[in-house]
This record gives C-alpha cells, sequence and structure tokens, in this order.
C-alpha cells in the first residue's frame, strides 16, 4: 500500500471515530435530559403532604370556615373534604370546628357560625380567607388583626346562602370554589405539619383508640382501622358521619392540650396557643406522647418526642383536637400478642 493510500485510510478512520464520539456524546446528553425530566419533582400540598400531580394547591391560599358542632348541626357539609379541622372548646363546654380547605375543593360547607377568640391563633400563620357569620366585638376585633381576608355573611353574596330546609340559626352554608374567588395571600400558604414520606411509618406506640372526654355529646374517640389506614371519629359513642354519608376518618390526629384563659367553658375564654404543651399524636396507627412548642403566633407549632426529635406526619388529612388540660385523653394499650402454640 502506498504512502498516500495509508493517509487516505488514517483520515477515514479518525473521522469515522470522531462522528461516532459526537454520536455517544449526543446519546449521553438526551439521556441525561430525559433523566432530568423523569426526575422532576411532583409538586406537594402543604396542608397534607400528599402529591399535588395538578398544581391546584400551589395555586391558591387557605380558606379556613368556622362551622358549628351542637346536635343540632350535624350533620355538617363538606368537613370530609378539609385537609385540616380544628376542634375548640367554647362557651358551655361545647365545641366547635374550624375547617381549613387547600388542596381540595367541595360544593358545600357548614353550616357557618361565629368566630371565637381562639380563631386567629390558629390560622395567624397561614393566613388565607376567613369565612364565618358574625361574633362578639372582643372576637371580631382578634379576627380582623390577622392576616386573613374576612368573609362574612354579608359581604359574601352569593357565595354563602340559607338552607331552608333546616331551622335558623343552623342553616348558613358557603360555596368554597366562590369564596376562594374573593382572594387572599399567602398563595400556597406554609406547611402547619410535617410529613414523612411515602411508605414510611411513624415510630410510635401502637394503639387501637384514643378517647377525648370533652364534655358530654362532644366526647371524641378515634378508633383506628388498618384497611383504611385511617382513624374512624366517633362522639357520644355514635360513628361521626358527614352529610354525604362519609364517615370522618382523618389520617392524622393531633391532641393538644390547652389552657383556656378566661376561664373553661366561659363566654370570650381562649386557647393558649403560644408556649408548650402536652400533645399525643396519632399516625399510622401509632400514639406517640410528645410536646407541642410554638414560640409566637406568628409560626406553626411544632411537634417534638421526649428526646426533641420532630413528629413527622403520615401524608393526608389531620384533626387537630384541643381538650383543656383537665380533659382526660385516655390511650388504649395495644392488644397483648397471642401465645405461641
Amino acid at each position: 500500500m502506498t504512502r498516500a493510500a495509508v493517509a487516505a485510510a488514517l483520515c477515514v478512520a479518525i473521522l469515522a471515530a470522531a462522528c461516532g464520539g459526537g454520536s455517544d456524546k449526543s446519546a449521553k446528553k438526551s439521556a441525561a435530559t430525559t433523566s432530568t425530566t423523569k426526575a422532576a419533582k411532583v409538586p406537594v400540598a402543604p396542608l397534607t403532604g400528599l402529591p399535588d400531580p395538578t398544581g391546584v394547591a400551589q395555586t391558591r391560599p387557605v380558606l379556613s370556615v368556622k362551622v358549628e358542632n351542637t346536635p343540632q348541626a350535624r350533620p355538617q357539609s363538606g368537613i370530609e373534604d378539609a385537609d385540616i379541622v380544628w376542634d375548640e372548646v367554647v362557651e358551655g363546654q361545647i365545641t366547635r370546628l374550624l375547617a381549613m380547605f387547600q388542596s381540595k375543593s367541595t360544593d358545600v360547607v357548614g353550616p357557618i357560625r361565629s368566630v371565637r377568640l381562639t380563631d386567629p391563633l390558629i390560622v395567624w400563620p397561614v393566613g388565607g380567607i376567613f369565612a364565618f357569620s358574625g361574633g362578639a366585638k372582643y372576637a371580631l376585633d382578634a379576627i380582623e388583626d390577622a392576616p386573613v381576608t374576612l368573609v362574612d355573611e354579608n359581604k359574601a353574596g352569593t357565595a354563602m346562602f340559607r338552607d331552608r330546609t333546616r331551622a335558623a340559626p343552623h342553616n348558613l352554608f358557603g360555596k368554597p370554589d366562590a369564596l376562594w374567588a374573593i382572594g387572599g395571600t399567602p398563595v400556597p400558604p406554609p406547611p402547619l405539619f410535617q410529613y414523612l414520606r411515602a411508605g414510611r411509618q411513624p415510630p410510635g406506640t401502637p394503639t387501637p383508640s384514643v378517647s377525648i372526654g370533652f364534655l358530654g355529646a362532644y366526647a371524641v374517640t378515634y378508633t383506628w382501622d388498618a384497611p383504611s389506614g385511617t382513624w374512624l371519629r366517633s362522639t357520644a359513642g355514635q360513628p361521626f358521619v358527614a352529610r354525604s354519608g362519609a364517615r370522618i376518618a382523618p389520617k392524622n390526629v393531633v391532641v393538644l392540650s390547652v389552657t383556656y384563659q378566661g376561664g373553661l367553658g366561659q363566654i370570650g375564654a381562649e386557647a393558649q396557643l403560644i408556649g408548650q404543651g402536652h400533645a399525643v399524636v396519632l399516625s399510622g396507627g401509632t400514639a406517640t406522647q410528645a410536646t407541642w412548642v410554638r414560640p409566637d403566633k406568628t409560626r406553626p407549632m411544632e411537634l417534638r418526642t421526649s428526646t426533641d426529635a420532630p413528629i413527622k406526619l403520615v401524608p393526608g388529612n389531620t384533626w387537630v383536637e384541643l381538650p383543656d388540660v383537665s380533659y382526660p385523653v385516655t390511650v388504649a394499650p395495644a392488644p397483648a400478642a397471642a401465645a405461641s402454640p
């Protein structure tokens, strides 16, 4: 072979290698792009820790609705779709609910009733929209200082209505989508709790049920239902069911023992949600004895173990119970293991 032929052959080989290398780099770049696309994080709903594939929870504020909880108001509408529901003691030691909607909507929620002094402390960290029906001047003054858009029946327009099949005052209801249209900030809100990764289990002690000694018809029991991974709620020994027929069954229950300043059951009493106190956290079939800590009203409280480790909930909806420190909170022991034959 002549020198010219050898040189030509070498040129062809070098060009082929160069082309092949470029193709390999392109393939790697394409694979990296595909991998990055696949690894793109799905947004998370801030008040549940659940994936938010549609992104809807990133586009709206919290909608907090004050809901009555007397026997005359039951069954309530829409509370089964709330991300977080707070159960607080008011005058006469009855309880009222504050339902927070954010990741999910519902057709109708209510009956809607008046604001109480505890409500501003609950909504301060998340802001948003606060829907209610009147209240005493001291409670109205307090909620007006909170960073929320206030909507009562006088301002709601068609976003609230009276259900004429029910007796007043237990018949005022709201339409969440119309209430959201009024607007509020921040969007999205910050989370109120920390959540475990999907599939992780909390480190608490297994328990079949927990009872909270609210007065009379307001006494609450949560019973663990392993097939659904939820805590079935009962009041005064009866299943607690929404108007839709759905059993109230949250993924998590947080029981915060608090002091009511102004006197338990007295008009104007306020749950002290600043500072620290004892808590019981129900999540994933377990109960954890905990401490709640909250340095000021602008920040969410933290839940911590006896070793000061943060407590994370399983992703999903949560009910928060606010019993007075004088109310018993009874955690049932885990069933004894069956003896080996």
